[in-house]
């Protein structure tokens, strides 16, 4: 509505009709309905053209037959704009999103790539293994360092979760890995060097799954990796942690790694900016952003999925918890390790951390840990003396599969269900079967003979076992102390 030659004179009117005449009429100090009608000034004559009222003003008028003075109307207009605002930006963090710069790199989900693109810019197949420190080309020149970022990298990919290829058909779309799921940049020396360690018992799509998967994504971030399957022989409960503590012993055993994934083996990374590599002083979370929980982490402490830790790290926090049988409670009481071992928890941004995890029923030797919240308030008075310093395993075998080491290992049972049997734990055995020897050494294996056990038992690195004994020394005098 218009008004023509006059301007609406009341606060009635102008409720009905809301339009402001151009004139000098202030609506701070608009009349009420009982009041004369304000003429306009001579001097400025009403227009024949009037405006709509902007939003503040109409929540003036609503505001204003309460007959509040002006400064209180208009905090209260603004109090009632700010409400509007934050719930419309989603809360508090869109309000800050808003107000504040996000430095959080963005990607496109909606359109991934194949997993295996760029995979035939990685050049000639690798010389043979290098013992030295610095790698030598094929022209007998020394390589140059790998660029940080890989140039290969093109960010979202797609996963795929269903008919997964054969091992056989694996291995030909990778010529590139060696036996034990060994790989090195044939055209560039690697900055990182990365174990991955992934607890394992009767998961055969999964794992095929997994390495489709987990090899090209490593190979165009150009690291040196080496994945290990350390799978719980027998049918007594699944304990993950302490199957990951013989993952990261037997995996330093081979080689002076710089960096150890601790990765379950039904969770695919979505972004190969989601580098694998450890950060120098603290611990890393990577699946912070999981599709379970609608790319959003469940809570502050959560632990699990896929993290990471440098081997000194690790022994800073003595290892991972052996007592956590069956499902649950030993991400939290690691998560806890970490803090009581006077480090903290750092994670990539949350839209870099993309896992996907495979859909599955739960295993048949896994069911709840009935134990796990008793557990978890003894981690202050336990960490201690359980984990690294208290490991007990026996090695079965272990073999170097064209896509991985398999390491078969007996932890025993829990001693505490009434239908477990007694185990009398063997301190590193070490198997008498092909493939003992070091990975990169895999060509070397059919030429000498089998390596008995006190002989493997020479490769112990030096570093796990003097913080191990360290640890254990320690606990017995009762004066045990974090490890720098």
């Amino acid at each position: 509505m218009c008004c023509q030659n006059k301007c609406l004179k009341t606060m009635a009117e102008l409720m009905e009709h809301p339009c402001d005449c151009s004139s000098n009429l202030d609506t701070d100090h608009l009349p009420l309905p009982a009041d004369p009608p304000l003429q306009p000034p001579s001097s400025f004559p009403a227009r024949r053209s009037c405006y709509p009222l902007r939003p503040f003003q109409h929540a003036a008028l609503l505001w204003a037959p309460l007959g509040l003075p002006r400064a209180t109307l208009r905090l209260l207009v603004g109090f009632q704009f700010a409400f509007v605002l934050y719930f419309s930006l989603g809360g508090f963090k869109g309000l800050v999103s808003v107000l504040v710069h996000s430095t959080e790199p963005e990607f496109d989900y909606s359109r991934p790539h194949d997993v295996y693109t760029n995979l035939s810019q990685l050049g000639v197949p690798p010389p043979p293994p290098r013992n030295s420190g610095i790698g030598i080309s094929a022209t007998g020149q020394p390589l140059r360092d790998c660029p940080m970022p890989s140039p290969l990298l093109v960010g979202p990919v797609a996963v795929h979760l269903s008919s997964p290829l054969s091992l056989e058909e694996i291995r030909l779309r990778n010529p590139l890995v060696l036996p034990g799921g060994r790989y090195r940049p044939p055209d560039c020396e690697p900055r990182h060097h990365t174990a991955i360690v992934v607890p394992y018992r009767n998961r055969q799509t999964h794992l095929r799954a997994l390495l489709y998967h987990l090899h090209p994504f490593l190979q165009r971030q150009q690291i040196h990796y080496s994945i290990y399957i350390v799978q719980q022989w027998g049918n007594s409960t699944f304990n993950r942690a302490k199957l990951l503590n013989v993952g990261v012993r037997e995996a330093l055993r081979d080689e002076d790694w710089s960096c150890i994934f601790l990765h379950d083996v039904d969770l695919l990374p979505e972004n190969d900016h989601n580098t694998y590599t450890c950060h120098k002083q603290f611990p890393m979370h990577l699946s912070v952003a999981m599709d379970k929980f609608r790319y959003r982490l469940p809570y502050p402490q959560y632990f699990g999925g896929v993290s990471a830790v440098t081997p000194d790290q690790y022994m800073k926090m003595n290892g991972f918890p052996n007592q956590y049988w069956g499902w649950g409670g030993e991400d939290d009481d690691i998560a806890a390790r970490v803090r009581l071992s006077g480090m903290k928890i750092v994670r990539p941004p949350v839209a870099i951390g993309h896992y996907k995890m495979i859909k599955h029923k739960g295993d048949k030797g896994n069911e709840q840990n009935p134990r796990r919240f008793d557990l978890l308030k003894r981690t202050r008075l336990s960490w201690r003396s359980d984990g690294l310093n208290s490991l007990t395993y026996e090695l079965l075998s272990k073999e170097l599969e064209p896509l991985y080491t398999n390491l078969t290992v007996n932890i025993g049972e829990d001693l505490r269900t009434p239908q477990g049997k007694s185990f009398l734990p063997v301190k590193a055995t070490f198997p008498l079967q092909r493939g003992t020897g070091r990975i990169s050494d895999a060509g070397e294996q059919e030429r000498r003979p089998a390596m008995t056990n006190n002989t493997v038992a020479k490769q112990i690195s030096r570093k796990t076992e003097a913080a191990a004994s360290k640890l254990t020394n320690q606990t017995s005098q009762g004066k045990v102390g974090v490890l720098k």
